[in-house]
């Protein structure tokens, strides 16, 4: 259901801090321009935390409005409260997203118990689900035999690993039926050798071709092409992440003009010394 490439949207917000819903329409005419195969708003990338409850939806919806059916959106509906996550995924499924991505509940650090009840009940509202395990933000890791339980609700399909372990994707394809994305771009090409069927990229925000195309030779096997995509495409995916994301991918976007260079607090833009870094990469390979 989710093989390729989708991109993790930005949010993008005007000078004064709003929305900006032109420029995420032309966010989105870009990535589907450039052969994308799916979009993910308001996740991390998109800094779901500091957008308020309508936002949220409203991002979703407009995403959904630009992409016209050309592409699936999967929105990023997650919360630490299931109460919450259950209504945004209920708002964002009434709007048109043809899945929802689900955050391992942060802070209040469930048990693995708690984590199967939470999924389980987004879940039990009938959109497909994309499980996300990103511990490094949640200080909570779902077991890979949680994953092998929940895998069994028909309506969870997917998960987004961005845990740093490749093994770990070997592991959850021994332990069960379930899609596997990558959630780390450096980590795209090693974990399709082990089993994953996509990513869910930062860098495709800037690059959305070449990251397209590194997933599509893994997924048709051409592993050398993609070797040669993912060593040409490796300085791009470290310094996407040289300080917390998205501060960095939003200073590449804003250098191609396509975003103002706005984050909300308590993110900050990326300082000058890092943003040189980032732009002498983008110019060598021709981004610029």
């Amino acid at each position: 259901m989710f093989a390729g490439a989708y991109t993790a949207l930005v949010t993008p917000f005007k000078k004064d801090g709003k929305l900006d819903l032109p420029r995420l329409r032309e966010l989105v005419e870009f990535q589907i321009a450039e052969g994308i195969d799916g979009l993910v708003p308001v996740g991390t990338t998109g800094e779901s935390p500091t957008l308020d409850y309508e936002e949220h939806i409203q991002v979703v919806a407009e995403t959904v409005a630009a992409a016209r059916g050309r592409v699936p959106v999967i929105a990023g509906t997650g919360s630490n409260s299931t109460q919450e996550a259950i209504e945004l995924t209920r708002r964002a499924r009434d709007v048109g997203a043809t899945a929802t991505l689900q955050v391992t509940p942060y802070y209040n650090k469930p048990t693995q118990a708690g984590l199967l009840a939470h999924f389980s009940a987004v879940a039990d509202l009938g959109l497909p689900v994309m499980l996300y395990n990103v511990p490094g933000r949640t200080a909570c890791e779902i077991s890979v035999k949680t994953v092998a339980q929940l895998a069994r609700h028909p309506m969870i399909v997917a998960i987004k690993e961005a845990g740093g372990s490749v093994e770990r994707v070997a592991r959850i394809r021994e332990a069960c039926r379930i899609e596997v994305l990558s959630g780390d771009d450096a980590l795209t090409l090693p974990m399709m050798e082990a089993g994953a069927i996509g990513v869910v990229s930062v860098a495709s925000n800037i690059i959305p071709r070449a990251v397209r195309d590194l997933v599509r030779a893994a997924g048709e096997h051409r592993w050398d092409e993609a070797r040669a995509l993912h060593e040409r495409w490796t300085p791009v995916f470290k310094d996407l992440f040289i300080v917390t994301n998205p501060q960095p991918v939003k200073a590449a976007l804003a250098m191609a003009g396509r975003i103002e260079e706005v984050l909300r607090l308590p993110l900050v833009p990326i300082s000058p010394a890092s943003r040189e870094r980032l732009a002498a990469t983008l110019r060598t390979l021709e981004v610029l």
